[in-house]
């Protein structure tokens, strides 16, 4: 039998080893390697790696949902979360805005560590201030398992400097059960956050008697809007609200700049705290307009939104509707729909391969299949492909409804199944429906 000595024992790691230790669950859950580049005002509180233009990695050794907790604790992040109660629009909402704002949208991905699998991906837009902080923008709409998303939602909600509920149109019972585990949240905690604000889409009414009822033993500050129609009015009560709490606040400084979407929206008047008996609330009152920041950055009008009888859209808006929708799909690095006869990029989506390249290989797939089929007698014709390299998936198939295009997309295998991800694009083939 032998015995380990104490010069066989492995030495603990020192700081000039450029790696973080990865911590237990009591501590910081992500291993970071700095980079001379990491020694920005910001580098302290961004959550995740960059990997790409529009891209973050966070890798964990714990679950997304204690991993991202830890974060918040740990670096406390400045940041809004858009949240949806009823409805299923603060995503499109997010992209509204970051259309608007000429920014981009981002994604940060929660990976497994040492095996590097999906867990969950967020996605954001993040502006700079002019104290040379970060300021993000999430929606709770998560793509990850159903249980890890509404504990995330929570986590997001509760971390936040400003949350924000977009309620859709619910009857009153309906209401009031979608907003009891918001509530439930709040009155168990740990809930940080002290202010949300309310965006019913229907009846202000019914939203501000309910949500009168959150503010729990916190004393969290909850207002209600007006009745909001188009993401420009949420977006204008939004930056109004934020810039209401930081008013006047020359250290932090942290204030948003708003949309010239015409006069400036108000920012709404908190709810009042709930009688015994509440009675049906009226439409708060609007408070005073708030004055604009003092170093606003220049944003463009956010899009109106189409309306019945307008103009068709654009192929090339359709298509890259499309692969904005498809590079949500779990796994999916990058997708390019190219002209089949030019091998032209028309739409592209991902940062892991760029248009051109991923046009001529696509190209590069249909001539060999083509010339494989004339070698073995077969009739010529678009081929369909799906292809397993050792670390990658490959599709490979035509536009429906336009025989000079294709899409190719690539796939992580480790975290896509083939035969599941061709289903999942067939699904949007339902984009080009007349």
């Amino acid at each position: 039998m032998s015995m380990t000595t104490s010069s066989d024992a492995p030495k603990p790691r020192t700081e000039g080893d450029g790696w973080e230790a990865t911590r237990a669950q009591s501590m910081m859950a992500t291993q970071i390697m700095r980079d001379a580049d990491d020694s920005g005002p910001d580098a302290l509180h961004d959550i995740g790696r960059p990997v790409g233009d529009n891209q973050r990695e966070l890798f964990v050794s714990c679950g997304p949902v204690e991993a991202m907790r830890q974060q918040f604790e740990i670096l406390h992040p400045a940041f809004i979360a858009v949240h949806d109660v009823g409805t299923t629009l603060s995503r499109k909402l997010l992209a509204g805005i970051a259309v608007a704002s000429g920014r981009s949208l981002q994604k940060l991905v929660i990976r497994r560590q040492g095996y590097g699998t999906p867990l969950a991906t967020l996605e954001f837009i993040e502006w700079p201030t002019a104290q040379g902080t970060a300021l993000r923008l999430y929606t709770t709409e998560i793509d990850a398992d159903s249980a890890s998303r509404a504990a995330l939602a929570t986590t997001l909600l509760a971390h936040s400097r400003l949350g924000v509920v977009l309620v859709g149109d619910l009857p009153v019972h309906a209401l009031t059960t979608s907003l009891q585990p918001l509530q439930q949240a709040i009155s168990h905690g740990p809930w940080p956050n002290q202010h949300l604000l309310m965006l019913p889409l229907s009846s202000a009414s019914a939203v501000a008697a309910q949500s009168a009822h959150l503010s729990g033993p916190n004393g969290v500050t909850v207002r209600t809007t007006p009745p909001v129609q188009r993401p420009a009015q949420a977006w204008s009560f939004i930056s109004a609200t934020w810039n209401q709490m930081h008013e006047g606040d020359a250290t932090h400084g942290l204030q948003l700049p708003g949309l010239s979407t015409g006069a400036p929206a108000p920012a709404p008047a908190p709810a009042a705290p709930p009688a015994a008996v509440a009675p049906p609330l009226a439409p708060p009152v609007a408070a005073p307009a708030v004055a604009a920041p003092v170093a606003p950055l220049p944003l463009r009008p956010m899009p109106a939104v189409p309306q019945p009888g307008a103009a068709p859209r654009s192929l090339d808006d359709v298509l890259a509707d499309h692969v904005a929708r498809l590079i949500k799909l779990n796994g999916l690095l990058a997708c390019t729909v190219f002209d089949t006869a030019s091998s032209h990029p028309r739409a592209h989506a991902g940062t892991a391969f760029d248009a051109e390249r991923l046009a001529r290989q696509g190209r590069a797939l249909i001539d060999a299949a083509l010339a494989a089929g004339r070698s073995l007698g077969v009739p010529g014709g678009m081929p369909e492909l799906a292809l397993t390299l050792q670390a990658h998936h490959v599709v490979l198939r035509q536009i429906p409804r336009h025989a000079d295009l294709a899409l190719i997309a690539v796939f992580d295998a480790s975290a896509a199944n083939l035969t599941l991800v061709r289903l999942q694009i067939q699904r949007h083939d339902e984009d080009f429906t007349p």
